[in-house]
Order: C-alpha cells, then sequence, then structure tokens
C-alpha cells in the first residue's frame, strides 16, 4: 500500500508584508503624506521645539533653530534683546535645521571676563563650545521626539482622509465604520511606518547637516565676538562731576516739552535744547521728594543725542549717557525714546500727504529703521545698566497721537488745505506701528528688569472729560503732537507713580 502524504505550501509572511509595503510607498495617498512630513512635518517639529536655556561664559544664552525657509542654505542665527535678528555668519549650514542663540542681557562677571584672560581663554572657549554642542543636541533629540508625534499625527490625519473616501464611494450600501476599518487598519498601520521611516530619516540627515556646518563654524570662533558679532563701544563721561540730582530724563522733544516756557535760571544746554519750565523732569520734581534734572533735546535718537553727540546749530551736545555717568548721585533715570529713531514725523507727514501711505516702500523704510532701533536700543539698555549708582531705570512707552475711532472730519486729522488728510485706515497703520515700537520698548525693558511707563493721554480729536484741555498740541500749535503743559503734567503723574525713591 503507498500512502501519499500531501504536503500544503505555506507562503512566508514577510515577503507578503514586504510587497503590501512597497505598493503602499506608489500609492498616492502615502506619496502626499510623506510629502506632508517632508514640506510641513520638519518645518512644524523645529518651529515647535522649545528652546534649550544654557549659562555659558557667564551670559544666558537659549538654543534652538531658526524658523525654516526656502533657501538651500543659510547662516545660523541670534536673536538678542527685542526682536532684533541677526546672522551669524561663520555658523553656514545646509538643509532647513539652521541653529539659532537666543542671547539676553550681557553681564559683566567673572565668567565672562576668563575669556580675556590669556591662561584661560583656550579652557573657556572650549568649554563655551561643548556647552553649545550639548544645548543644540538636547535641542535636537527633543524635537526628534517631535517629529515623531507630528509623522503618527500626519499619518492619522491622511489615514482618516482615505476612511472617508472610501465611505463616501460606499454611500448607500451596508459599509459601516467598522467595516471600513477592519478593510484600512493594516494600510493605515503601514501608512505611519512609512511616516515615521521617512521623518526619522530626515530629520536625522537635518541634523548631519545642521551639526557639520554649526562645528566647523565654530571651530573658528575664538571669542564672544567671535560668535555674535561686533563689540559695543559705551559713551565715556563728559564734563565735570555733578551732584544734588537724584533723578533725571533723558530723551526727545516729548519730555524737553518744546513750546512751553523756558526755565527761569537755564543751565548746560538748556537754551540749546528748548527745555521747558514745565517739562517732565520738572513737574516730576515737584511730586517725588528729589531733584530731577532735564537731559533731553529735541531730534534726539539713540545714536545721535543718547549714546552719542547731537548737533543744535552752532552747539555740541554731548551724548546724555555720557552726562549721566558723571552723576553719581542718581536713584532713577527717566528714558523717552524711540519716534525720531523710527523717522515718525516723516512717515505722518507722507500720510498727510497721499491717499494711502501703506506702500512697500514706507514699510520697508520702517522695518529697516525698526531694526536699526532695536540694536541701538540694546547697546542704550547695556549702558544703563552699567551706571555706576546701579539707578532704577524707567522706560517711557510712544503715547498715540489719534484714537481708532477718529472722526476724519476733525480738524487735526483732515489737516491742512492741501493736504490729503488723514483716513481711518491710514490712523490704524500709525497706531499700529507705534504698538511696534512699544513692542521692543517693553520688550527690552523687561529683559533688564526695568520698569515701563505707558502714559495715557486725551489724544488729538477727542475732548478730555475732566475739562482741563488738551494733552496735546495740535496742528495749529507750533510743536504738533507733543505734549501741552497738561500733558506734560500726565505724563509726570505716570511716571511719579513708580518711582522707587530708595532705588539707587
Amino acid at each position: 500500500m503507498v500512502v501519499t502524504t500531501e504536503r500544503s505550501v505555506t507562503r512566508p509572511a514577510r515577503p507578503r508584508r514586504l510587497r503590501a509595503l512597497g505598493r503602499e510607498l506608489r500609492s498616492w495617498p502615502t506619496v502626499l503624506m510623506v510629502a506632508l512630513c517632508l514640506a510641513v512635518g520638519i518645518p512644524l517639529t523645529i518651529t515647535l521645539t522649545p528652546t534649550q536655556d544654557l549659562t555659558v561664559l557667564g551670559q544666558h544664552i537659549a538654543v534652538g533653530a531658526r524658523t525654516p525657509d526656502l533657501s538651500l542654505e543659510g547662516p545660523a542665527g541670534l536673536v538678542q534683546i527685542g526682536n532684533t535678528q541677526l546672522d551669524i555668519p561663520r555658523l553656514q549650514v545646509w538643509g532647513p535645521l539652521r541653529p539659532q542663540l537666543w542671547l539676553g542681557p550681557v553681564q559683566r562677571n567673572d565668567a565672562a571676563a576668563e575669556i580675556l584672560d590669556p591662561d584661560s581663554t583656550a579652557q573657556a572657549s572650549a568649554h563655551a563650545v561643548e556647552q553649545l554642542r550639548t544645548g543644540f543636541l538636547n535641542w535636537y533629540l527633543l524635537g526628534a521626539v517631535g517629529i515623531v508625534g507630528v509623522a503618527l499625527a500626519i499619518s492619522a490625519l491622511v489615514g482618516c482622509a482615505r476612511m472617508l473616501g472610501i465611505l463616501r464611494r460606499a454611500k448607500g450600501g451596508d459599509v459601516t465604520v467598522a467595516d471600513v476599518w477592519h478593510r484600512c487598519s493594516g494600510t493605515i498601520g503601514r501608512m505611519a511606518l512609512v511616516a515615521v521611516t521617512v521623518s526619522v530619516v530626515a530629520w536625522g540627515a537635518c541634523g548631519a547637516l545642521a551639526y557639520t556646518g554649526t562645528m566647523r563654524g565654530l571651530a573658528t570662533v575664538g571669542s564672544l565676538s567671535d560668535l555674535v558679532g561686533a563689540s559695543r563701544v559705551t559713551p565715556a563721561p563728559v564734563g565735570p562731576t555733578v551732584t544734588g540730582y537724584e533723578g533725571v530724563v533723558i530723551g526727545d522733544s516729548r519730555v524737553a516739552r518744546v513750546g512751553g516756557p523756558p526755565v527761569a535760571e537755564p543751565e548746560g544746554d538748556d537754551v540749546a535744547c528748548e527745555r521747558s519750565a514745565d517739562s517732565l523732569a520738572a513737574e516730576l520734581g515737584t511730586m517725588v521728594p528729589s531733584a530731577v534734572r532735564n537731559l533731553a533735546c529735541p531730534s534726539a535718537t539713540i545714536a545721535q543725542g543718547l549714546r552719542g553727540p547731537q548737533q543744535r546749530g552752532d552747539v555740541a551736545v554731548p551724548p546724555q549717557v555720557a552726562l549721566l555717568k558723571q552723576m553719581p548721585d542718581l536713584k532713577f533715570v527717566v528714558v523717552a525714546i524711540g519716534p525720531n529713531d523710527v523717522g515718525w514725523s516723516d512717515l505722518i507727514k507722507y500720510c498727510y500727504g497721499v491717499p494711502t501711505c501703506d506702500d512697500n516702500l514706507t514699510r520697508g523704510e520702517f522695518d529697516y529703521r525698526m531694526a536699526a532701533f532695536d540694536r541701538d536700543y540694546a547697546a542704550l539698555l547695556q549702558d544703563l545698566a552699567e551706571l555706576p549708582s546701579t539707578p532704577q531705570v524707567i522706560v517711557m512707552t510712544s503715547y498715540d497721537a489719534f484714537p481708532r475711532d477718529t472722526d476724519p472730519a476733525c480738524a487735526d486729522a483732515r489737516g491742512p488745505a492741501y493736504a490729503v488728510g488723514l483716513t481711518q485706515e491710514k490712523i490704524d497703520l500709525l497706531t499700529d506701528r507705534n504698538d511696534q515700537l512699544n513692542g521692543v520698548l517693553r520688550a527690552g525693558a523687561e529683559k533688564y528688569g526695568y520698569t515701563v511707563a505707558e502714559p495715557v493721554l486725551s489724544l488729538l480729536c477727542r475732548t478730555g472729560a475732566d475739562g482741563m484741555g488738551p494733552d496735546l498740541q495740535g496742528l495749529a500749535d507750533r510743536f504738533a503732537f507733543h505734549p501741552t503743559a497738561i500733558g506734560s503734567l500726565r505724563l509726570a503723574a505716570t511716571v511719579a507713580r513708580l518711582v522707587d525713591t530708595e532705588a539707587g
């Protein structure tokens, strides 16, 4: 008897899974998902991964990455006080993952001094590079976790869309969600595997490019200035030592109070700077138990007025910061700066004269001036932090000239007979740009722990409820948009509430 044994042949499961995965890679939903993972997932992960805080050479530095753009290669970035973003040309990186450093207020301490000591420069530099390397590696590993989560989210989103498509095509039939899930669960699992694999490989490639470019650049860094750019030169003290003042006001024409009565006994540059007897400093001196000196000057900017000399006719006015350094008894300093730096008067005149002033040319010019102001403002804040008496610093924000609901028929909004005048859109533009300026002023002050004074004035085209008269000079006055005597009094009241007479 011949016994025949029939052997059933079972096809291995692994080849079937591989073939199914291959088919899945060629399907258009998976191709779309891969494109989303690369084009959306990586930039989203870079944007959402939180920075890592470090202390390098005695300075607070946060490590992260720049917001990706469409260029193939670009420099690492540095964000200083406020909104200033600078390139670090030494660190050129291929790919979307470009490191960025956030630098807080520069500190003068023993750790920072190590880089200047020949005996410790090499060791301090190596330690700084190692800290930055470790900080970025920690950020990168945290981002790797994030890229997996984003990949799974994208695959889930595409998988749900795929299931909805099947349900729509089967509309009217007996197909249920459970049936579709049973049919698609394996497919969605393969999609998730593809999404995670592609994302992790792409993240690894981006990391390798970022590490290579960063380490190549850091190898050429020999000092903190090499890393973050040019050094800052602070104004040298000017003039004799001045005592008897515990407070001082520095800034522009708003706090010089142009248009007011002249001071009875002028000293220094009071005449050249048209300082009034009812200026912010004068009014503040009646509200706090301190003598307050006014150093403000019309048309002052940070570069020409506060940190550099300013020409007023035939008089060369010394830098206001340089004069501050000769006042050893200071307990507080009030700072009013900004509109001149960004060309505010030019912008207002332009808006009065043309039908629309929100064009690309003026927008680009404003952005350029804002960036320059941000850099100058950071240097000014550090100058104030280094004053020997360590006074309280009060930064005053810039007030608006018109309310957002201004009546275009108002004389100050309508302007001269030959002008187009201000529309509601123009006033909104001016208000928004003033808000940008104030955002930089607040951000810088908060970084240094300075006080921020936000004056509230009765604006043009609106009558004050207290019947004391306008707070701002109108177009019919000699110095439009500047405080009146009442406005100066309100500014002083705002600041007086914030003065800490125990500071210094």
